[in-house]
């Protein structure tokens, strides 16, 4: 009888004594695996959610900025011969040229534009209208890390002989956080070019056909580059 007692409370003892080290290290083991699994998960999901927040703001960016760039090109104002003529020597610039080069800053080349266009936009209450000079120029930003914003100059053509443009500090920023800006210049027979210049001869006195617009722009750590091109509704013609 009392072998028969000392069996049962050895197995409900034994029932009783909670789990081995083995088992809790197995159980250990497990859990690290299932935490660590999950918690990668997490990091991929955050990431790529990150990723797609710095997309959207780095499009909706350039969206704005390419708009008025193609708003502005779609107004653009060109003198049609013979009401244009090819410089003279001393002869000053066409003041309704178009105008397109390379300027650097720091250790980057970037593309300045200059053109006249109907799209002006009036800063004061009094709205004005009428022909106006657009300059799209690059300007440094910043102490001590350097950051490249995109600016745009819209003047209305006043005094044509004395006026010269100047940058200022009021021109408004279409674009923060610029790595690069390039256009590139289609003549009528699809031939590219670099930069462009109305008034040479280089370019025989013509206008663009069409225009290539890359925009490169580094928006939270993250590059994103953008590209579009467009025909200019009007042009002037080669001048032999």
């Amino acid at each position: 009888m009392n072998n028969i007692f000392a069996s049962k409370f050895d197995i409900f003892h034994r029932s009783r004594s909670g789990f081995t080290l083995l088992e809790i290290l197995i159980a250990i083991f497990i859990f690290a695996i299932i935490i660590t699994t999950v918690y990668g998960s997490f990091n991929a999901v955050i990431g790529r959610a990150e990723a797609i927040n710095n997309g959207v703001g780095a499009f909706e960016m350039a969206r704005v900025c390419l708009n008025r760039i193609i708003s502005d090109l779609n107004a653009i104002y060109v003198e049609q011969k013979p009401l244009y003529h090819p410089p003279d020597y001393n002869d000053p610039p066409d003041p309704y040229g178009f105008v397109g080069t390379e300027t650097f800053k720091g250790t980057k080349t970037f593309s300045q534009l200059r053109f006249a266009s109907f799209a002006h936009l009036s800063m004061a209450k009094d709205t004005e209208n009428g022909i106006a000079e657009i300059v799209y120029y690059i300007k440094e930003r910043g102490y001590p890390e350097t950051e490249y914003v995109l600016k745009r100059a819209d003047t209305l053509y006043f005094d044509e002989e004395d006026y010269e443009f100047e940058e200022k500090d009021s021109d408004p920023v279409l674009c923060e956080g610029l790595e690069g800006l390039s256009f590139a210049y289609f003549d009528d027979e699809g031939d590219e070019y670099e930069t462009w210049d109305s008034d040479s001869s280089s370019n025989k006195y013509a206008t663009p056909r069409a225009i290539e617009i890359t925009l490169t722009i580094n928006y939270n750590s993250e590059i994103h580059t953008f590209y579009t091109k467009l025909n200019l509704p009007v042009y002037r013609e080669k001048s032999e």
